[in-house]
């Protein structure tokens, strides 16, 4: 039976994107997998057809010789088609895709010089620092190019060859019952290629480890558990290839005044006992340095709030702020003088024959009357 074209299996014009490709690929391999279709001979027919296609059509050798030649680039000691499909399933370009796509994944595959890795780093800083934003410094311990031979991997100029375990693939098979699993070379390392005459400081690496500082500029307005990337900061990659990425993760001390929630700022201000009933004036700490005077009326309760408009945090990338908002907490006097427990005893009696403007109590014990006068 005469294969169906690749480009018809996945469904995609001939002049598809690789995009256009992978989107169509991906849909279609989540229809017909065989965990979503088990005991269904066809679809599993039908999923490794679209591994087959794709497999070769997201290869831009493997495309260009199947755009000229069809299938017959691949029979008869051709290019072949990158697993044959008919033996099981390859994880590059098939379920790796579908596990990319499910979980978010991902990760540099062979067929060259590997990128070098991620690398992450920490730091605390304070309230303040958070707010206004500051410059520190990293200190991290990475791989660096070897000064000995300029990242090449080789004592000499001899170079490098095809590596023989992967035949400069990067990366092997290996049949494990139903499944093609597919790995990177453990001797090239996934570059397909491996040194001649190895450099003695590196051992044919290209790079050897390092301790570096960097400064890192921490933003205005950053949050707790920011994370801050530094393109091209990470791990030098392996002979020359591209370097990883540093990844800074920010934490912010606790601040014994303020407390932040987003863009905005909370204090707690205890309020003396006559302030609250007398009313006044108060002067508060702001999170920028100055000090903002808040104007308490007559009778404020304890857990009343007050806002300061934009006296809170900037908002990352706007030229906004928050808000700061001063909760009042009302304090009980402790210790007493005699002449000061007179004054009290003498407001309580006189508290008695008028009433002093407590809704709040007086409800209360309204409530309580009602509650033992219904139980009779």
């Amino acid at each position: 039976m005469a294969k169906q074209d690749y480009y018809a299996t996945l469904g995609v014009e001939r002049g598809a994107s690789a995009d256009e490709l992978k989107k169509a690929y991906r849909k279609l391999a989540m229809q017909y997998h065989p965990d979503r279709n088990p005991g269904d001979a066809k679809a599993e027919e039908k999923f490794k057809e679209i591994n087959e296609a794709y497999d070769v059509l997201k290869d831009d050798q493997k495309r260009s010789a199947y755009d000229r030649y069809g299938h017959a680039a691949f029979e008869n000691g051709g290019m072949g088609a990158g697993g044959g499909m008919g033996g099981g399933f390859g994880f590059e370009g098939g379920l790796g895709d579908i596990f990319e796509q499910m979980f978010g994944g991902g990760g540099r595959r062979g067929g060259g010089a590997q990128t070098g890795a991620d690398i992450k780093a920490a730091v605390e800083i304070d309230l303040k620092e958070a707010f206004s934003g500051t410059k520190v410094n990293v200190r991290v311990t990475t791989r660096m190019t070897c000064d000995a031979c300029s990242g090449s991997g080789s004592a000499d100029k001899s170079g490098s060859e095809t590596c023989g375990t992967c035949g400069g693939a990067g990366r092997i098979r290996a049949q494990q019952g139903f499944f093609l699993v597919e790995r990177t070379c453990p001797t090239c390392g996934g570059s397909g290629r491996v040194v001649r005459n190895p450099c003695r400081v590196c051992s044919g690496a290209g790079t050897v480890p390092r301790e570096k500082t960097l400064s890192v500029q921490i933003p205005a307005g950053v949050e707790d558990g920011t994370r801050i990337r530094l393109s091209g900061e990470g791990e030098a990659g392996a002979r020359g290839a591209p370097p990883g990425d540093l990844y800074v993760h920010v934490a912010v001390r606790p601040h014994p005044i303020f407390q932040r929630d987003g863009a905005n700022i909370f204090c707690r201000v205890p309020l003396l006992m006559t302030q609250a009933a007398l009313g006044g004036e108060i002067e508060v700490p702001t999170i920028d340095g100055t000090a903002a005077k808040v104007k308490i009326p007559a009778g404020t309760q304890s857990g009343d709030q007050f806002r300061l408009r934009g006296k809170g945090f900037s908002v990352l990338r706007s030229t906004q702020r928050g808000d700061m908002y001063i909760q009042v907490a009302v304090e009980t006097p402790q210790n007493l003088t005699r002449r000061q427990r007179e004054l009290l005893e003498e407001f309580a009696r006189e508290a008695n024959g008028h009433k002093a403007g407590s809704p709040e109590h007086e409800g209360f014990f309204a409530k309580v009357k009602e509650f033992f006068e219904g139980r009779g």
